[in-house]
């Protein structure tokens, strides 16, 4: 038996949507703290989050680690697979020069510009959705607390 074509089409779709995430009523992402463990969690706001516990599961659940994005092959020269801190913290951009996370100043950190669409080149990331409030939030106060290698 022959796959149809709209068959075809909705395994494209789903496929291309793998890469990214976001809050709105047609793309709701995969913000819901699951991290595959079956069962889903809310996430939650934290003052002073680790690296290591709570922000590199955002790069995996956003599909930043994934292997067209930030994986191998990385993406602008930027590895979340491994290595992520010694990459992103007083690193330079190579598509700006702009450092990619300023430990102590969220707002002039190019991952967060990324992160909010304010950056002067590239597309908007997660690449094809929007961060979730919580974990955006999440990044900015890790990275407002001294960006911390916890």
């Amino acid at each position: 038996m022959r796959p149809t074509t709209s068959a075809a089409a909705l395994l494209v779709t789903l496929f291309l949507a793998a890469c990214g995430g976001g809050d709105s009523p047609t793309d709701p992402g995969n913000n819901d703290g699951n991290n595959g463990g079956g069962n889903p969690t809310t996430p939650t706001v934290k003052p002073d989050p680790s690296f290591a516990s709570d922000i590199v599961p955002i790069f995996s659940r956003e599909g930043c680690t994934a292997g067209g994005c930030h994986g191998a092959p990385a993406q602008a020269g930027l590895t979340l697979s491994s290595g992520a801190y010694a990459n992103l913290v007083n690193v330079a951009s190579t598509q700006t020069g702009e450092l990619r996370v300023i430990p102590g100043n969220a707002n002039d950190s190019y991952l967060v510009k990324k992160l909010e669409g304010r950056a002067s080149v590239g597309a908007r990331m997660p690449q094809g959705g929007q961060m979730g409030a919580t974990d955006l939030t999440n990044i900015k106060n890790w990275i407002n607390q001294g960006a911390k290698n916890n």
